[in-house]
This record gives structure tokens, C-alpha cells and sequence, in this order.
């Protein structure tokens, strides 16, 4: 399900909505969860164990991808959202993908199996707003000042030369 819905983002037959970033200079204002503040003491664990919060990446336009590896939307917009974090300046982007896979050895089994070097987190307590969502993937951008700059939720292709443009424009 996952390789169907991945080839129909490939090929444009399905376009998904792409979330407009509220800050960055190339995209207008129209999120609904625009100008709220993200809690800086997120509670995650690396893929090692290692406790952390988002308060660490406070400074950086931070894209939040909420994912489980038995989730096919999810698999289907990985390759597309592993194109961009390796296009994209670390100094400036951070990214921070959420499994909510219960055992974690099945994320860290996808991860290797498909090559992905993206920053991988675990929650590590309850998901407050604007991470708490009922659908995923789930896709939130913090702009540097820790306001959510946009929230998707749904597949979507992030692997584009405007969204790329947006989320530069944005950590200036």
C-alpha cells in the first residue's frame, strides 16, 4: 500500500496539499494552528536511549514528523522527506521524526532497511499541542522563535523546490 502511494506522489497523479509556512518570505500565512507556542520540554528519546526535549533545537526552523513504520501514508512520504533533510543546511533546519511505533525495534529496522540517516526520536512522555494528533503522518514546523509555522496532517510530498525555498526563507 505504502510503494502505491509513494508512486502516485512520484509520478503527480496525487498531489497532497502542502502546508503553507507562516514567516517564510515565499509562502502566505494559512495554518489554523499558526502563532501557537510549542512546548519546549517535549520528552524524547534518541534511537540509543538518550533523554531529550525540543528545547536543544530552540534557534533553528524545526520540521516534526509524527510517523510509525506500520503506518503505509507514513512509509509512503519518507523517501521524499530524507530528500529534503539532506538538501537542507543542519546549522539552520533541524528535523525530528517521531515513531510511535511501540517497539522501537521495528522503526530502527525500517530506518536501516531503507537507508535513512534522519534524526529519529521517540516520545518519551505524553504528546502535548500542537504534537497530540489523531491522524498520521502528522507534519509540524516550528519556526526558530518556537512558534508552529505550519501543521499538516496527511501524506505529503515535502521534496519540493518551494517547500524547500519556504522552510530557507523561514530560518533567516
Amino acid at each position: 500500500m505504502g510503494g502505491i502511494q509513494r508512486g502516485l506522489l512520484a509520478t503527480g497523479l496525487w498531489k497532497a496539499e502542502l502546508p503553507a509556512l507562516v514567516g517564510a518570505r515565499t509562502a502566505p500565512a494559512s495554518s489554523s494552528a499558526s502563532g501557537s507556542v510549542y512546548p519546549h520540554h517535549l520528552p524524547l528519546a534518541t534511537l540509543d536511549g538518550q533523554r531529550t526535549t525540543l528545547s536543544a533545537l530552540h534557534g533553528k526552523v524545526v520540521f516534526v514528523n509524527l510517523w510509525a513504520s506500520w503506518c503505509p501514508p507514513c512509509v509512503a512520504e519518507m523517501p521524499g522527506i530524507h530528500a529534503l533533510y539532506q538538501k537542507l543546511d543542519p546549522q539552520k533546519v533541524a528535523f525530528v521524526m517521531i515513531s510511535l511505533d511501540q517497539n522501537p525495534a521495528r522503526a530502527q529496522a525500517l530506518l536501516k532497511r531503507q537507508g535513512y540517516t534522519f534524526p529519529v526520536y521517540f516520545p518519551a512522555g505524553p504528546l502535548a499541542p500542537p504534537f497530540d494528533s489523531n491522524s498520521i503522518p502528522s507534519t509540524i514546523i516550528l519556526g526558530p522563535d518556537g512558534q508552529v509555522a505550519a501543521r499538516h496532517d496527511g501524506m505529503a510530498d515535502y521534496d519540493t523546490p518551494e517547500f524547500k525555498a519556504a522552510l530557507e526563507s523561514l530560518a533567516q
